[in-house]
């Protein structure tokens, strides 16, 4: 039996991830801060953010299990607001959650899976991370630092055996919505324009793809023999992602800045 790992697997993608996972056949261990019951999946608690809490998860997980086939990070939050009144805080709370929640994690499996010269590390990244949205650029930052980070990381890595992709999704429909760290500060001196983008983006967002269409994407390709580097989930968010790169850059970010 395969052994994976889950990060965020209390909610939303992570816990659907977890779950089916679990009903392909994996072991299948959540690691997230709050405790969470979920029949045939093993809970460890650690924050994404405290290297040593998940370097003993991680012994943990190879006491129990004797190895770490597959790890998929999805632990992740949201800060939205103007750059210049967002605070240092915040900011750095969305970089260490979102970007150092995944490294920390992916250096807490390396040793494991390099020694058994053999793994998958599946990162979950987002289509801002292409397109880069305002009031929100922090996020959008965070996403496009995973995406440079699994790039560098899967050519380190390939001469073990472990391969390594990250999965853009677009707009998804979980409580990650409801849980944002907002802050309007500044929102008159910008016309209104911070509470209208983001209103916008949480209604796209609740309009989303379910978080189950993102799980069965991620089981799909980690059943796969080889990964791809990059991966965007969703017929339209592909469009997008491929007129990326045909627009002038220019172009795409008047685009952006026309929805929101």
């Amino acid at each position: 039996m395969k052994t994976a790992v889950v990060t965020g697997g209390s909610s939303g993608i992570g816990l659907k991830t977890a779950e089916l996972l679990r009903d392909t056949g994996y072991k299948v261990f959540e690691i997230s801060r709050r405790s969470h019951e979920n029949a045939g999946i093993k809970h460890i608690s650690a924050d994404v953010t405290d290297t040593a809490a998940l370097e003993a998860a991680f012994a943990e997980i190879i006491k129990s299990a004797g190895t770490v086939d597959l790890v998929v990070c999805c632990a992740g939050m949201g800060v939205s607001g103007a750059v210049e009144f967002l605070t240092d805080g915040e900011t750095r709370r969305q970089f260490d959650v979102n970007f150092f929640g995944t490294v920390n994690t992916v250096r807490a499996a390396l040793p494991y899976m390099r020694r058994a010269r053999s793994g998958k590390i599946i990162c979950i990244s987002s289509v801002a991370a292409v397109y880069s949205i305002p009031f929100q650029a922090y996020y959008s930052a965070s996403k496009a630092a995973i995406n440079s980070f699994a790039d560098a990381l899967a050519n380190e890595v390939r001469p073990f055996g472990i391969e390594v992709a990250s999965v853009m999704p677009g707009d998804i429909k979980t409580g990650f919505t409801a849980a944002r760290s907002k802050t309007a500060e500044g929102d008159a001196e910008y016309g209104g324009r911070i509470s209208k983008a983001v209103n916008a983006m949480e209604k796209d967002e609740l309009n989303g793809m379910s978080p189950d269409s993102i799980a069965r994407f991620v089981v799909k390709i980690a059943a796969k023999k080889h990964l791809s580097p990059l991966y965007t989930v969703g017929a339209q968010y592909k469009t997008l992602v491929f007129l990326s790169r045909v627009f002038p850059h220019k172009t795409a970010v008047k685009i952006i800045g026309r929805m929101y």
